[in-house]
């Protein structure tokens, strides 16, 4: 793995049943850069974050994270996955939760106190988690996820259901870390949030059917604001996809008269 990529994954599959939930899935991840991953609900989001942190089962691929196989012991202090909703213990305080990771993680002394201010609740921090907003205990989740400065941080839609001001205050934080050098990959169903992104993944149906950047997405489409141009992508993945099912089904009848 090349010293500017994070992650590389080389033909994931994973199924889910009887049902190919990702069928050969290629992509790379660079370092120190948010990369966005969005698409509707089911797409897939979870799943390869998932696969990415190392607590999915996988039929089959590579998945390399910072040169370790994911979900190796050796990644156990590099890499941090923040889940959907707030993952905390409300009956404790919000010092209490960063500090119970921290023992876990066997963190610096003094990384409570840094993570408390990087998330903004210095004037919480005494207070019970299940006494917050949304939005602050939204913020404690991912203060856990960030306890023992982790190189890579996979938050799994760390925005939903926030209002506008806090979106755009997580966002801000999201930048500070990248710029300090951290790998961000930060999924959502928002799209106007790509733009936030340095690079961008764009799912549908378990397929990735753009690699981009904020500024190619927009030129890319000819549209202004990502949500239509993200709906441009998949009028054109679904017209390649008619194009593919007649090409085949056309080739089969061509078969089928050369047999008689």
């Amino acid at each position: 793995m090349m010293n500017n990529v994070a992650v590389e994954i080389s033909q994931l599959r994973v199924r889910r049943g009887r049902t190919h939930v990702f069928d050969g899935v290629d992509l790379t991840i660079p370092r120190g850069q948010i990369t966005g991953l969005l698409g509707p609900s089911g797409c897939g989001k979870t799943t390869l974050m998932r696969s990415i942190v190392g607590v999915q089962r996988i039929a089959s691929g590579d998945v390399t994270v910072l040169g370790e196989p994911g979900g190796s012991r050796r990644l156990r202090h590099r890499v941090a996955y923040g889940t959907q909703g707030a993952a905390t213990y409300g009956d404790l305080t919000v010092r209490q939760n960063l500090a119970y990771v921290a023992a876990l993680l066997g963190a610096p002394k003094g990384d409570v106190d840094r993570v408390i201010d990087e998330v903004g609740l210095r004037a919480q921090s005494g207070q019970l988690v299940e006494s917050l907003s949304g939005g602050q205990a939204t913020r404690v989740s991912l203060g856990m996820a960030l306890i023992g400065a982790p190189e890579v941080v996979v938050l799994d839609e760390p925005t939903v259901g926030l209002d506008p001001v806090l979106r755009a205050e997580l966002w801000e934080l999201f930048r500070g870390l990248a710029e300090r050098g951290v790998t961000l990959v930060v999924s959502s169903h928002v799209m106007d949030e790509a733009l936030r992104c340095d690079r961008l993944l764009l799912m549908r149906e378990g397929r990735i059917i753009a690699d981009t950047s904020p500024d190619a997405l927009l030129r890319d489409t000819g549209t202004t604001d990502p949500e239509a141009a993200f709906l441009a992508l998949i009028e054109r993945d679904r017209a390649i996809g008619a194009g593919t099912r007649r090409s085949r089904r056309d080739a089969r009848e061509r078969h089928e008269e050369v047999g008689e």
